[in-house]
C-alpha cells in the first residue's frame, strides 16, 4: 500500500496552517489535481468539527470522485481524514501542526492509500503519488499567498 510521510517547517503559525487545511472549499484554487470539492455535511461534537466532503480529482481525461470524513481538532491542531467511498480500497491522511515560535510551525503530514483495483492503480497510481507528495508544498505556497511571507 503506498504511503507518504513528511515533516516540514513553515513560516506561518500553526493556527494559520490548520485553518488553510481545514478550508476544504478552497482546495480547487491551489491543490494539485483537485477539480472540485463539496461539503455534504458538517457537525460539531466534543469540541471538534466533523465534515463529510466530496472531492473530484482530474488529470487529462481521468476524473474520479471520492468522499471522506474529516475531523478538525482545532484545540490540538490535528486533522484526521478517513475515506468513505470512491475509487480507493483505503485512504487516510493525518495532519498535525506544532507551533515553532509566533510565526512558524512544523507540519506533519502522512497519507496511506490503496486503489480499489489493480487496473486503477496502474492508470492513476503514479499521478496520485506525485500529487500527494506536493500537498504540503501546495499548502505552504497557499499560506504565502493568503498570509504573506
Amino acid at each position: 500500500m503506498p504511503h507518504f510521510k513528511t515533516t516540514r517547517r513553515a513560516a506561518h503559525s500553526a493556527e494559520d496552517m490548520f485553518a488553510l487545511v481545514a478550508a476544504v472549499e478552497d482546495y480547487p484554487e491551489f491543490l494539485p489535481l483537485c477539480e472540485s470539492t463539496r461539503v455534504d455535511g458538517r457537525e460539531f461534537r466534543g469540541g471538534r468539527e466533523i465534515i463529510i466532503a466530496e472531492m473530484t480529482v482530474a488529470y487529462k481525461v481521468i476524473r474520479e470522485t471520492f468522499t471522506s470524513r474529516a475531523v478538525f481538532d482545532r484545540e490540538n491542531l490535528k486533522i484526521d481524514v478517513d475515506y468513505l467511498h470512491g475509487p480507493f480500497r483505503h485512504l487516510e491522511n493525518r495532519w498535525s501542526f506544532t507551533p515553532a515560535g509566533a510565526r512558524a510551525c512544523t507540519i506533519h503530514f502522512a497519507i496511506d492509500y490503496e486503489f480499489r483495483t489493480r487496473a486503477l492503480s496502474l492508470v492513476m497510481g503514479t499521478m496520485f503519488d506525485k500529487a500527494f507528495r506536493k500537498f504540503a508544498e501546495a499548502f505552504e505556497a497557499r499560506a504565502d499567498a493568503v498570509y504573506g511571507r
